[in-house]
């Protein structure tokens, strides 16, 4: 346990430095930008990228773009503007419900779970998750529909493919249009958009191809979520972001991003995954962290599973 610990351990010192070098030389010599855009949710990824934007270029070069929406979490717009006025930074607020009502966001996703659950309607909540641990067994990724009555009844069931693929492309307009958005605001003062995604949404996928993947520069992909966390303590992020459990907000029923795509914490997913690439053998990575060699395996195939399935998100076909 303490050798997969110390692998995780940044100095945070040295990490900020290191990125706030990257960005000046990135945004400013090689994108030829004046400043930068962050879309910001309240969360503990934007909340650091933000941070070490306002160190790279003082808060008078950064713009931060909160984005709600009729169904995003009340705390996401409170937290973020929070933030932004404790940074000092110029802030904009975008309401984006109608954007996606005129997409057909809602209704094209309500459809398809209506086919599922035909009592569903407005006044229901809904999300999508993997029921599976990957603890508890090795299987593919399976995904359930959970639906949750105005009475609190919570009814599930396996998502056919047709309904999860029509569920997932509404449900990415989210994505998509916040990521124009994003680029409205840095085009219209020659800015760069700066991305927030870390290397477990990066390397897994767990990201909208040319929504929240798409940005000119992404200074914190190559960090696991735990070191990540290690950045927003030292950074002075404010503790109420720093305890807030990471979710997707995307679904009008709150969802970890645990239940919805990484099906295990991170504190575990993170020490597995960089012992492994560091060439430590499942027994050895079973005996530290206290876990079965079964249970290790499965990790690591769920890593495997995941980076191939979602290659062609990082792709570019020419």
């Amino acid at each position: 346990m303490q050798c997969t610990t110390d692998l995780l351990k940044i100095d945070p010192k040295i990490e900020t430095e290191s990125i706030v070098s990257k960005l000046k030389h990135g945004v400013i010599h090689k994108l030829k930008k004046r400043g930068v855009v962050v879309g910001i949710s309240g969360g503990i990824d934007s909340s650091v990228v933000i941070s070490l934007c306002v160190k790279a270029f003082g808060p008078e070069k950064v713009i931060a773009v909160i984005m709600p929406e009729k169904e995003s979490n009340p705390d996401s717009l409170i937290l973020a503007r929070k933030l932004s006025k404790r940074l000092k930074v110029q802030y904009v607020i975008e309401d984006m419900t109608s954007i996606l009502i005129s997409f057909g966001c809602y209704q094209r996703r309500d459809q398809a779970i209506e086919r599922i659950f035909p009592e569903y309607d407005i006044s229901y909540r809904a999300k999508i998750v993997l029921n599976q641990n990957i603890l508890e067994k090795d299987s593919l990724n399976l995904f359930y529909l959970k639906i949750i009555s105005p009475d609190g009844e919570v009814k599930s069931a396996r998502l056919p493919v047709k309904e999860y693929l029509e569920i997932m492309a509404a449900s990415n307009f989210k994505q998509r249009c916040r990521m124009n958005m994003l680029y409205y605001h840095a085009e219209s003062r020659n800015y760069a958009v700066v991305g927030t995604s870390n290397k477990n949404e990066h390397d897994l996928g767990f990201f909208v191809k040319y929504g929240d993947g798409g940005s000119d520069i992404k200074p914190i992909s190559h960090l696991f979520k735990t070191q990540v966390y290690q950045l927003a303590e030292y950074l002075g992020v404010p503790s109420e972001i720093q305890k807030r459990p990471p979710t997707s907000d995307t679904y009008p029923a709150e969802q970890t991003q645990e239940e919805f795509f990484f099906r295990v914490s991170f504190e575990i997913l993170d020490k597995v995954w960089l012992a492994w690439e560091n060439g430590m053998s499942n027994e050895l990575i079973a005996n530290m962290m206290g876990l079965t060699d079964q249970q290790v395996k499965n990790i690591i195939n769920d890593i495997s599973r995941k980076i191939k399935a979602t290659e062609y998100l990082r792709m570019i076909v020419l």
